[in-house]
């Protein structure tokens, strides 16, 4: 199962055509999904202040994710002069993953390519500014690895359990956060070596 990238508390939208998966194969596209599920509807320049790129590139990315009934168009803020976006799921999961044809296998491929060069990118970026966090904030930060000898039933299990104690922490399920919370991004893998 693929999870991601937009955490919810609700049932995942499933995931299983082609042509969606295609969309999400982008690391820009992925954190703007990130970002409109976490934090509201935005325009494409606010979006674009989040992923790094320009205006326009933002909006590219944008329309392909709303081609892909990913992301919709938002009710204004009042003027009518911005264009406002949302995310159309709270979360997403391509499950059942053997059963896939080999077009959405392929492109299934190309999501968890993103995914990894997303979550390296960001990985980076904290290792770069880590001498920079207060104290509290560099020994709470974990990076762990751990080979382990278990069945495809145990594995299943073992996922399962990790996303329901990774459930009360998620952004979008935390209304009223503790003082002093910040997000954290948090990644784990698990997969025959």
């Amino acid at each position: 199962m693929v999870t991601g990238p937009v955490p919810g508390k609700e049932q995942a939208t499933p995931i299983r055509d082609a042509a969606v998966m295609r969309a999400l194969a982008h690391p820009a596209r992925l954190s703007l999904l990130d970002h409109l599920g976490h934090s509201g509807p935005a325009t494409a320049t606010e979006c674009a202040e989040v992923v790094g790129l320009s205006p326009s590139a933002t909006s590219y990315h944008l329309r392909a994710l709303a081609r892909a009934g990913l992301v919709e168009a938002a009710p204004g803020r009042g003027d009518g002069r911005e264009r406002l976006w949302r995310s159309t799921a709270g979360s997403y999961e391509i499950d059942s993953v053997a059963d896939l044809d080999p077009e959405a296998r392929e492109a299934m491929h190309g999501v968890l390519d993103s995914l990894l060069v997303r979550d390296e990118a960001r990985a980076r970026q904290y290792l770069l500014r880590a001498d920079d966090e207060p104290r509290a904030w560099q020994d709470a930060a974990f990076f762990a690895d751990a080979t382990l000898l278990v069945t495809a039933g145990e594995l299943k299990a073992l996922g399962d359990a990790l996303q329901e104690l990774l459930g009360p922490y998620r952004k979008r399920n935390r209304m009223d956060s503790p003082a002093g919370a910040r997000t954290v991004s948090a990644v784990v893998r698990a997969f025959p070596a």
